[in-house]
């Protein structure tokens, strides 16, 4: 009897997994308006709403760019596709003078921000297991950093 309530038990739980996952969630108007408004020419564009924000995948002059915004159509922020090369020296310095120097360099992003404001997110590692993300000034100054998962 036990074998069947947990039967039972388990295929409810399964099917309401699926079901929640299942649900399409729509993209709110304003979202896509402020997006083509921002990014005419975006290509190969793929939305992804997840309740609190939207998030956008696109290409535009052959970069890979991820820019979010909130459910009213507000613009938070995108990400641009860089590597570790393309960094100023600013940058540079500024990631080899930090106490993470010694860390592998994984992922670089450029990261753009209302107001105009422009940062270097540096993704680093050490051994593996430790991973955070960097955020720099364009000028060379670590602002902030972040648990990376």
């Amino acid at each position: 009897m036990k074998f069947i309530h947990l039967s039972v038990f388990i295929f409810a739980t399964a099917l309401i997994s699926f079901h929640a996952t299942a649900q399409v969630t729509t993209i709110p108007e304003q979202a896509k308006e402020s997006f083509f408004k921002q990014y005419p020419d975006a290509k190969n564009v793929k939305w992804e709403n997840n309740v609190v924000n939207v998030n956008v995948r696109f290409e535009q002059d052959s970069s890979v760019m991820n820019a979010e915004y909130s459910n009213k159509g507000i613009w938070k922020n995108t990400l641009k596709d860089w590597n570790y090369d393309k960094l100023t020296n600013d940058v540079k310095e500024g990631f080899n003078k930090s106490k993470y120097s010694g860390r592998e360099v994984t992922d670089v992003k450029v990261l753009y921000l209302p107001g105009y404001v422009i940062q270097y997110r540096v993704k680093v590692e050490k051994s593996g297991v430790e991973k955070k993300y960097l955020f720099f000034s364009t000028e060379g100054k670590l602002i902030r950093t972040a648990i990376a998962i």
